[in-house]
């Protein structure tokens, strides 16, 4: 079996999604949880865009060590340079390189000619290895890219000393068979190809980016590039989840698999989804809800007798239990720990002991705590934002079917006052959100608005999502509740400090890259 690296780029082209924005807690807590997955490399963001994303890339490079962390940087030196001081703490720096190759993005956008792209693809590998022990160089747009002139610059970036040769499909354009054909070309081709791996990169605007991936793989790919849930840019990125349970499955065929922790990845999903405010569909192959759900007859007869009738996947490979431990009221601190110890949470005494009184409050409205419910108190807890500008001190809301709904609304402000208003709105929650809007003193826009349940039933935590327009920027945010207009202003302020903390590090124009 050929082994597969997984380079999981979801804290940086993953974190392009439009309307998501992750705080340097919320980073940290995914990195550790790819790590716990197995991933190979992680890429954790583009050190040069801002102070931001420099310090978010430091912070887990020098965070994690069962994976190798790596930073983007574009063929200039002080990216290259930025990238290293966020990198060289980490267990093993490497950097990610990259220049377009395509004749639409060389006359268009970099305005070079091909002779001039080789040169300085050439020199910035070169510089970069002088620190770098890993440098992974990029062709952007190299499925549209003339084969030869990529063969030619692939074996002078080889000789110049990239171990890994990324040939990213950047606008999900092709098709399998010109995958196979471009990955099979390269390795016939170019003369030094052993000396590095070849690695793969797809974009789903098609619809084909796991497709395209595993073709890629057939024709001797030896890394693939992917997010987790497929989140990104545009229409997304190759879902990593599939990929790795398709090599698993399918090993018969491709030959290869991959170094996961398979049963890492429905935890996986969950933390991405629920940090990134970004709702798994149902759907979705290997970690939607309805991923093992049968409800044809014939479908429920033949799972009961053999369940490899309907299933070639089981929900343990993934890390789906039907059986729980349900915790109550009565639980004590000590089955809490060990239920917080077997969700794979490295909990401090502290965290504990603060999600523990949280856990007790919850146990006082709601019969059973699942392990959804012990999730999301533990995600918020690890994932609180890096400063608090505002903070709800208390809230209460009149409705009646013929009364106009009014709120209150208590909050501490920047200045550490707490400051009361309250406000009508047509429904209770625009109320809610009035009102805080008069103690912020500046208009709030919101674009979006989703609720869901973390669990079922009638005493089910409610989470709420929004995506808003505040003071110039935009952002989401997320509130976890028992009671749904709680969740909701607490999403609201939670989007609104995103914004605050995202003005302390303001991202340049260029933060953007497409590889």
């Amino acid at each position: 079996m050929r082994k597969i690296n997984v380079f999981d780029t979801t804290l940086r082209d993953g974190e392009q999604t439009p309307g998501v924005n992750l705080n340097f807690e919320e980073k940290i807590q995914i990195a550790t949880q790819l790590e716990r997955l197995g991933v190979d490399i992680i890429e954790a963001g583009f050190p040069a865009a801002s102070e931001g994303d420099f310090q978010s890339v430091k912070n887990i490079a020098d965070t994690v060590k069962g994976s190798s962390v790596t930073g983007l940087s574009r063929s200039v030196q002080k990216e290259i340079d930025a990238a290293w001081e966020a990198l060289k703490g980490g267990e093993e720096p490497r950097l990610h390189v990259f220049i377009a190759t395509s004749p639409i993005h060389m006359n268009h956008k970099l305005r070079m000619t091909p002779d001039q792209v080789i040169e300085n693809a050439v020199e910035s590998v070169k510089y970069a290895k002088k620190r770098f022990p890993h440098v992974q160089w990029s062709a952007e747009d190299a499925c549209r890219s003339d084969i030869d002139f990529l063969t030619k610059i692939i074996e002078k970036v080889i000789d110049a000393g990239a171990d890994v040769i990324n040939l990213p499909d950047t606008v999900g354009y092709i098709t399998q068979e010109e995958i196979r054909h471009v990955f099979s070309h390269v390795r016939e081709t170019v003369p030094n190809i052993d000396k590095a791996v070849l690695s793969t990169h797809c974009h789903d605007d098609l619809g084909m980016a796991v497709s395209n991936s595993l073709a890629a793989v057939e024709a001797g790919a030896g890394q693939v590039e992917c997010t987790i849930n497929g989140i990104g840019e545009r229409a997304g990125n190759a879902s990593l989840e599939e990929i790795a349970v398709a090599l698993k499955i399918r090993n018969d065929f491709y030959q290869a698999e991959t170094g996961l922790t398979l049963n890492e990845i429905k935890r996986t999903s969950s933390l991405v989804s629920k940090l990134t405010g970004m709702a798994v569909p149902n759907n979705k192959a290997v970690v939607g809800d309805n991923a093992f759900a049968h409800e044809s007859g014939i479908h429920q007869d033949g799972v009961l007798k053999e369940t490899s009738t309907y299933e070639i996947i089981t929900p343990e490979l993934v890390g789906v239990h039907a059986n729980r431990m349900v915790l109550g009221k009565l639980s004590g601190r000590h089955a809490f720990k060990e239920k917080v110890e077997a969700l794979g949470y490295n909990a401090t005494e502290e965290e504990i002991n603060k999600v523990f009184k949280a856990f007790k409050d919850l146990a006082d409205k709601k019969k059973e705590i699942t392990d959804e419910d012990i999730f999301a108190l533990m995600t918020d807890e690890k994932a609180g934002e890096a400063v608090k500008f505002y903070e709800i001190e208390t809230l209460q809301v009149n409705y009646g079917t013929n009364n106009v709904p009014t709120a209150t609304v208590s909050m501490q402000n920047p200045d550490g006052d707490i400051v009361q208003e309250a406000a009508t709105g047509s429904g209770s929650v625009e109320a809610v959100y009035n009102t805080i809007e008069r103690i912020l003193g500046k208009e709030v826009t919101l674009n979006d608005y989703r609720i869901q349940s973390i669990t079922g039933g009638r005493d089910a935590l409610a989470e709420v999502y929004v995506h808003i327009g505040y003071d110039g920027e935009e952002a989401s945010g997320r509130g976890t509740a028992n009671d749904v207009l709680e969740a909701s202003a607490k999403a609201y302020i939670n989007s609104v400090n995103r914004i605050l903390n995202l003005k302390r590090w303001p991202r340049p124009k260029t933060e953007k890259v497409h590889v």
